[in-house]
């Protein structure tokens, strides 16, 4: 493949261009560098008076709980277990870009992004599964960062001196701080932030980091909220200013055509000019919160709501029925034969929460629960030691085939251990934990500062231990949610308190019924939160009964697909897997077709929803396969002949409605996930 396709790939081949000053253990000769001692002996970091005024920053909808507020339970514990079972409690075993010559751990190995990829999903995931096997590989890394910051104030191998693997060393280092309390953290950041400041006007954010900007924004603000240092701010407002204006870029979105190799120019350069990065798939993902995250600093209502205008745009041009964007690896249109990368996919999700926090749209909960519970799982094989670089709706055959990528190679949508490209190898870990950490969130309404509510923001079974007004609270979450409509809260505080709690009703929810201690509190609108306040007390229970009917909305060439709650359907295509290759522990993996796929469905044109009958099973250890899938549907269809595949690809969509005579059929729908080849987007028989 031509480095070009691969902008990535030139990246790391310069890399080695570039050094910045010697390393040097913690601390060592900072004054003599001119960089402050920011801590006393303890280490903490001192707030001086006038530097503890927050108010410079906008307040948010939501609060985060506190990292390890909230520990998975049920079906969700069990896929977190299942993600520890698989690559990521053992990729720095069988993958050496995140090994122990990793130059994150001080060797000569991969010294850029993939160390802390890794790490960024890592962190997380040790702490809900209170795994001591995977903090000691976590902790490995972080020792090494927090013991070799250089005497500038740098941190990170010494072999580049690019600010973007920093910025993902910055998230990890924020979570690792909330979760283990490590002391050595906050003045670390802060000596890096100043030695920042002092570098940007000489040597700016360029590349991947001049795109990504905002995801450093949100550890200098994490910084700011807990030191006050007045500089912060304007570290961050640098950091926008040398930033890509993704707010200006949707507010007159030119991107509207599927981005080709041709349009970006790519046999000129190296991938790196600023249409190929605008256009570039994980950085719109990571670039939905950007609008959000800077109105915190900027106070502007128009950036707070810019998050909703850009997924509009990419809806409108790029959707796909699993609820992503195409991004293979550039904005791609709206045919579900085109796919997404599974970067963005997690970058996405971790822009929704952000954007929910920020806002408190429930829209930006829907389309993450959208995620979760379909892209999510969809390009992974069941045990998670496998994975896909690309995703498709239409997705009838994992071979090397160019089709359908705009500028992706051929191991595209394989299952294996780092098709096309290995970031997503080191990337993909967030996900789930991520997610997790979003499932509650808190309000500040009164004047103390301190939490006094709570947001059930995006459902799965869980408990949450917070204090809220000084109160500790602990909830409990029971339920099979996504598979089925019933949510169960246990809410216990340690003794009785008043507080409200918000109930997100998403926007397919009508006819929702909530209950207290077994009372009906009234109806409750779809795509709001449905306050509950009152005084409560240990033993409290709150039902919520959402309605699982079938919808089914249209798309590309008025195309169905079939939904039911926030999960979607697909056709499971029989599936005969080929292996490719041994990678290690794992081994990558080629996906030929058994049966045909090519469906018209049929749907009672008065009431299409009464033309989908659904069955359910028991909810098990891993919902999201196709052996052990909670919940099929049946739908009439006919085979469609005139629609086929080539090189592997199935042919757009034709137009519907559409005529065939071929006989009627039932065919089985399972969820999107659990189908490794499937059909999501269907022609529709005509009447």
């Amino acid at each position: 493949m031509k480095s070009s396709v691969f902008p990535r790939r030139k990246f790391l081949e310069r890399a080695s261009l570039f050094g910045f000053a010697s390393i040097f253990p913690f601390g060592h000769s900072l004054q003599a560098a001119g960089i402050p001692l920011y801590g006393d002996s303890t280490g903490q970091a001192p707030v001086s008076p006038a530097a503890q005024d927050r108010s410079q920053l906008s307040k948010g909808a939501f609060n985060f709980l506190p990292l390890g507020s909230i520990r998975p339970l049920g079906w969700l514990k069990s896929q977190l277990q299942i993600q520890v079972n698989g690559l990521s409690g053992h990729l720095d075993e069988t993958w050496a870009d995140a090994g122990p010559n990793s130059g994150w751990l001080g060797g000569n190995g991969e010294s850029w992004e993939r160390g802390p990829y890794f790490l960024d999903g890592l962190v997380p995931l040790a702490w809900q599964l209170d795994d001591d096997r995977l903090k000691a590989k976590v902790q490995r890394f972080i020792d090494w960062t927090l013991e070799h910051q250089a005497a500038s104030g740098m941190i990170g191998p010494a072999s580049n001196d690019d600010w973007w693997p920093r910025i993902v060393m910055l998230k990890v280092l924020t979570q690792y701080e909330e979760l283990a309390g490590d002391t050595r953290v906050i003045p670390l950041m802060d000596r890096y932030f100043q030695f920042q400041l002092k570098e940007l006007p000489g040597r700016p954010l360029r590349d991947w980091g001049k795109f990504r900007w905002q995801d450093e924004v949100l550890s200098v603000i994490w910084l700011y909220r807990r030191t006050g240092a007045p500089y912060l701010l304007e570290l961050a407002r640098l950091l926008r200013e040398q930033g890509h204006d993704w707010v200006g870029q949707y507010a007159n979105f030119e991107y509207k055509q599927r981005i080709t190799a041709e349009f970006l120019k790519l046999s000129e350069g190296d991938g790196l000019k600023d249409l190929a990065l605008a256009t570039h798939g994980v950085n719109n993902g990571q670039a939905v919160k950007a609008g959000p995250i800077w109105s915190l600093v900027s106070g502007s209502d128009a950036d707070r709501s810019a998050a909703a205008k850009m997924i509009a745009e990419l809806d409108k041009y790029h959707g796909l029925p699993n609820g992503m964007f195409s991004c293979d690896e550039h904005l791609a249109g709206p045919d579900p034969s085109q796919g997404s990368e599974l970067c963005t996919v997690v970058e996405f999700m971790f822009s929704l929460e952000h954007c929910l926090a920020v806002t408190g749209d429930p829209f930006f909960a829907d389309r993450l629960e959208r995620l979760a519970f379909n892209a999510l799982p969809g390009t992974f094989t069941d045990d998670m030691w496998a994975h896909q670089y690309n995703q498709e709706p239409n997705q009838v055959e994992c071979s090397l085939h160019r089709k359908p990528w705009t500028t992706d190679g051929p191991e595209s949508n394989l299952y294996g251990l780092e098709p096309n490209f290995g970031c997503c190898t080191a990337n993909f870990h967030q996900g789930w934990p991520k997610f997790t950490d979003a499932l509650f969130m808190c309000t500040v309404e009164g004047t103390g500062g301190d939490n006094d509510g709570l947001v059930a923001a995006v459902y799965a079974p869980c408990e949450v231990r917070t204090t809220l007004s000084g109160t500790a609270v602990h909830l409990v979450e029971e339920t099979d949610y996504p598979f089925r409509g019933k949510v169960r809260l246990s809410i216990n505080p340690s003794s009785s308190l008043s507080f409200p709690l918000r109930l997100r009703i998403p926007e397919w929810a009508k006819g929702v019924r909530i209950h207290v201690n077994g009372e009906g509190i009234g109806d409750a609108a779809p795509g709001t939160f449905a306050k509950v306040e009152r005084e409560w007390r240990a033993g409290d229970v709150v039902e919520i009964t959402f309605p699982m009917a079938p919808r089914i909305p249209r798309g590309f060439n008025n195309s169905i697909s079939i939904e039911r709650g926030p999960l979607v359907f697909s056709y499971g295509i029989g599936e005969s897997w080929v292996k490719l290759r041994d990678r290690g522990m794992t081994a990558d993996w080629q996906v030929f077709p058994t049966t045909q796929w090519n469906y018209a469905l049929i749907l009672d044109k008065d009431d299409p929803a009464k033309s989908i009958a659904a069955a359910e099973s028991a909810v098990g250890e891993a919902p999201f396969t196709r052996g052990n899938a909670p919940v099929k549907l049946s739908v009439k269809a006919r085979k469609l002949n005139r629609w086929r595949a080539v090189d592997g690809v199935a042919d757009p969509l034709p137009p519907s409605p559409v005529e065939t005579d071929e006989p009627l059929e039932e065919i089985t729908l399972i969820p999107y996930a659990a189908a490794k080849l499937r059909i999501t987007a269907f022609p529709e028989c005509k009447a």
